[in-house]
Protein backbone atom coordinates (compact mmCIF):
# COMPACT_ATOMS: atom_id res chain seq x y z
CA UNK A 1 0.00 0.00 0.00
CA UNK A 2 0.89 3.70 -0.34
CA UNK A 3 0.27 6.35 0.79
CA UNK A 4 0.87 10.00 -0.35
CA UNK A 5 2.22 12.80 1.89
CA UNK A 6 0.10 16.19 1.12
CA UNK A 7 0.18 19.93 1.46
CA UNK A 8 -1.28 19.94 4.97
CA UNK A 9 -2.56 23.38 4.58
CA UNK A 10 -5.07 23.05 1.76
CA UNK A 11 -8.45 21.95 2.28
CA UNK A 12 -9.11 20.21 -1.16
CA UNK A 13 -6.31 19.14 -2.98
CA UNK A 14 -6.16 18.22 -6.68
CA UNK A 15 -8.00 14.38 -6.57
CA UNK A 16 -4.83 13.38 -8.83
CA UNK A 17 -2.84 13.73 -5.49
CA UNK A 18 -4.91 12.68 -2.56
CA UNK A 19 -5.89 8.90 -4.30
CA UNK A 20 -4.20 5.81 -4.56
CA UNK A 21 -5.58 2.14 -4.92
CA UNK A 22 -8.38 0.67 -6.72
CA UNK A 23 -12.07 2.41 -6.55
CA UNK A 24 -13.79 -0.99 -7.07
CA UNK A 25 -12.19 -2.16 -3.90
CA UNK A 26 -14.64 -3.12 -1.17
CA UNK A 27 -12.21 -1.91 0.85
CA UNK A 28 -11.76 2.08 1.56
CA UNK A 29 -9.43 4.16 3.95
CA UNK A 30 -10.20 7.45 4.43
CA UNK A 31 -7.19 9.73 6.03
CA UNK A 32 -6.84 12.77 7.33
CA UNK A 33 -4.27 14.57 4.88
CA UNK A 34 -2.38 15.93 8.30
CA UNK A 35 -1.89 12.42 9.32
CA UNK A 36 -0.69 10.16 6.25
CA UNK A 37 1.05 8.02 8.39
CA UNK A 38 -2.12 6.59 9.95
CA UNK A 39 -2.00 4.33 7.13
CA UNK A 40 1.44 2.89 8.20
CA UNK A 41 0.83 3.53 12.14
CA UNK A 42 -2.54 1.99 12.45
CA UNK A 43 -3.89 0.34 9.31
CA UNK A 44 -0.34 -1.62 8.70
CA UNK A 45 -1.14 -3.11 12.45
CA UNK A 46 -4.71 -3.94 11.69
CA UNK A 47 -4.20 -5.04 8.86
CA UNK A 48 -1.13 -7.44 9.58
CA UNK A 49 -3.82 -9.50 12.11
CA UNK A 50 -6.75 -9.27 9.70
CA UNK A 51 -4.29 -11.18 7.39
CA UNK A 52 -3.09 -13.67 9.76
CA UNK A 53 -6.80 -14.53 11.04
CA UNK A 54 -8.15 -14.71 7.16
CA UNK A 55 -5.47 -17.07 6.38
CA UNK A 56 -5.59 -19.43 9.53
CA UNK A 57 -9.55 -19.49 8.54
CA UNK A 58 -9.64 -19.77 4.96
CA UNK A 59 -6.53 -20.11 3.40
CA UNK A 60 -6.52 -17.07 1.88
CA UNK A 61 -5.02 -13.80 1.59
CA UNK A 62 -6.49 -10.34 0.95
CA UNK A 63 -5.11 -8.64 -1.71
CA UNK A 64 -3.89 -5.34 -0.10
CA UNK A 65 -2.79 -3.08 -2.92
CA UNK A 66 -5.74 -2.73 -4.70
CA UNK A 67 -7.40 -1.27 -1.05
CA UNK A 68 -8.38 2.22 -2.15
CA UNK A 69 -7.07 5.37 0.08
CA UNK A 70 -8.04 8.55 0.02
CA UNK A 71 -7.27 11.88 1.99
CA UNK A 72 -10.45 13.75 2.52
CA UNK A 73 -10.42 16.94 4.41
CA UNK A 74 -8.38 18.30 7.64
CA UNK A 75 -10.39 20.56 8.52
CA UNK A 76 -14.34 20.76 8.66
CA UNK A 77 -15.32 24.00 10.68
CA UNK A 78 -15.01 23.68 13.97
CA UNK A 79 -14.65 27.48 14.17
CA UNK A 80 -16.92 28.43 11.72
CA UNK A 81 -15.14 29.74 8.54
CA UNK A 82 -17.57 30.27 4.83
CA UNK A 83 -14.07 29.21 2.68
CA UNK A 84 -13.63 25.89 4.72
CA UNK A 85 -17.58 25.39 4.67
CA UNK A 86 -17.92 25.28 0.90
CA UNK A 87 -14.70 23.33 1.04
CA UNK A 88 -16.07 20.92 3.02
CA UNK A 89 -19.22 20.58 1.52
CA UNK A 90 -17.89 20.44 -1.76
CA UNK A 91 -15.77 17.37 -0.89
CA UNK A 92 -18.93 16.15 0.54
CA UNK A 93 -20.83 15.62 -2.21
CA UNK A 94 -17.62 14.56 -4.24
CA UNK A 95 -17.29 11.25 -1.96
CA UNK A 96 -21.23 11.13 -1.76
CA UNK A 97 -21.42 10.68 -5.79
CA UNK A 98 -17.86 8.14 -5.22
CA UNK A 99 -19.97 5.89 -2.69
CA UNK A 100 -23.19 5.82 -4.58
CA UNK A 101 -20.97 4.78 -8.02
CA UNK A 102 -18.60 2.20 -6.85
CA UNK A 103 -20.81 1.33 -3.49
CA UNK A 104 -17.48 0.08 -0.95
CA UNK A 105 -18.63 -2.62 1.65
CA UNK A 106 -16.41 -1.27 4.28
CA UNK A 107 -15.42 2.32 4.75
CA UNK A 108 -12.75 2.80 7.26
CA UNK A 109 -12.02 6.00 9.22
CA UNK A 110 -9.45 7.41 11.35
CA UNK A 111 -10.24 10.17 14.02
CA UNK A 112 -12.81 12.13 14.88
CA UNK A 113 -12.21 14.53 12.03
CA UNK A 114 -12.68 12.28 9.24
CA UNK A 115 -15.44 10.37 11.26
CA UNK A 116 -17.65 13.17 10.90
CA UNK A 117 -16.53 14.22 7.54
CA UNK A 118 -18.28 10.94 6.50
CA UNK A 119 -21.13 11.19 9.00
CA UNK A 120 -21.98 14.43 6.83
CA UNK A 121 -21.64 12.27 3.86
CA UNK A 122 -24.25 10.25 4.98
CA UNK A 123 -26.32 13.63 6.14
CA UNK A 124 -25.97 12.22 9.75
CA UNK A 125 -25.51 15.19 12.41
CA UNK A 126 -25.20 14.73 16.26
CA UNK A 127 -27.57 16.96 17.84
CA UNK A 128 -24.61 18.64 19.75
CA UNK A 129 -22.51 19.45 16.40
CA UNK A 130 -18.57 20.22 17.46
CA UNK A 131 -19.02 19.25 20.87
CA UNK A 132 -19.42 15.52 19.76
CA UNK A 133 -15.85 15.38 17.73
CA UNK A 134 -13.96 14.04 19.99
CA UNK A 135 -12.34 10.22 20.33
CA UNK A 136 -14.05 8.61 23.46
CA UNK A 137 -17.19 8.28 21.23
CA UNK A 138 -15.31 6.47 18.27
CA UNK A 139 -14.99 3.44 20.56
CA UNK A 140 -18.63 3.27 21.15
CA UNK A 141 -19.34 4.11 17.13
CA UNK A 142 -17.01 1.12 16.42
CA UNK A 143 -19.25 -1.17 18.35
CA UNK A 144 -22.09 0.19 16.82
CA UNK A 145 -20.68 -0.20 13.08
CA UNK A 146 -19.49 -3.91 13.90
CA UNK A 147 -23.06 -4.78 15.26
CA UNK A 148 -24.86 -3.43 12.40
CA UNK A 149 -22.76 -4.34 9.59
CA UNK A 150 -24.78 -5.58 6.48
CA UNK A 151 -22.41 -6.34 3.44
CA UNK A 152 -25.55 -5.33 1.16
CA UNK A 153 -24.44 -1.79 2.15
CA UNK A 154 -22.23 1.00 2.95
CA UNK A 155 -20.19 0.22 6.36
CA UNK A 156 -18.02 2.98 7.39
CA UNK A 157 -15.57 2.05 10.67
CA UNK A 158 -14.76 4.82 12.67
CA UNK A 159 -11.03 3.54 14.17
CA UNK A 160 -9.25 6.09 16.49
CA UNK A 161 -5.94 7.79 15.86
CA UNK A 162 -4.89 8.41 19.26
CA UNK A 163 -3.53 5.08 19.83
CA UNK A 164 -0.14 6.48 18.42
CA UNK A 165 0.60 8.45 21.45
CA UNK A 166 2.50 5.78 23.25
CA UNK A 167 4.72 7.11 26.58
CA UNK A 168 5.33 3.60 28.04
CA UNK A 169 5.18 -0.14 28.16
CA UNK A 170 1.40 0.27 29.47
CA UNK A 171 0.67 2.49 26.30
CA UNK A 172 2.22 -0.18 24.34
CA UNK A 173 0.29 -2.91 25.61
CA UNK A 174 -3.52 -0.85 25.81
CA UNK A 175 -2.58 -0.11 21.47
CA UNK A 176 -1.69 -3.37 21.26
CA UNK A 177 -4.70 -4.68 22.64
CA UNK A 178 -6.28 -1.94 20.57
CA UNK A 179 -5.33 -3.08 17.28
CA UNK A 180 -6.03 -6.55 17.80
CA UNK A 181 -9.54 -6.15 18.90
CA UNK A 182 -10.20 -3.61 15.57
CA UNK A 183 -8.42 -6.62 13.62
CA UNK A 184 -10.58 -9.09 14.87
CA UNK A 185 -13.95 -7.69 14.87
CA UNK A 186 -12.83 -6.64 11.13
CA UNK A 187 -11.72 -10.18 10.24
CA UNK A 188 -14.48 -11.62 11.24
CA UNK A 189 -17.10 -9.53 8.97
CA UNK A 190 -14.91 -10.67 6.20
CA UNK A 191 -14.71 -13.86 6.91
CA UNK A 192 -18.48 -14.13 7.40
CA UNK A 193 -18.61 -12.29 3.57
CA UNK A 194 -16.23 -13.69 1.68
CA UNK A 195 -18.18 -15.21 -0.80
CA UNK A 196 -19.25 -11.70 -1.41
CA UNK A 197 -16.00 -9.49 -1.20
CA UNK A 198 -13.88 -9.45 -4.37
CA UNK A 199 -10.87 -8.72 -2.03
CA UNK A 200 -8.80 -12.01 -2.65
CA UNK A 201 -5.25 -12.68 -4.23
Amino acid sequence: MTSRVLNNNSTCINRLNKESGDHSCPIWLLVNPNYPADIYDIWALIMYEIQDMVYRKLRARINSKTIFIMNTVSDIGRVPNTSIETAVTKEVVLLRESILKHQPKLLITFGAITNEFVKRVFAIRPANGPQYWNTSNLAEEFKQSIANFDITQTNWIPLSRRVTKIKNLRDWEDCENYYHEVATKIAERIIENKDILKIWI
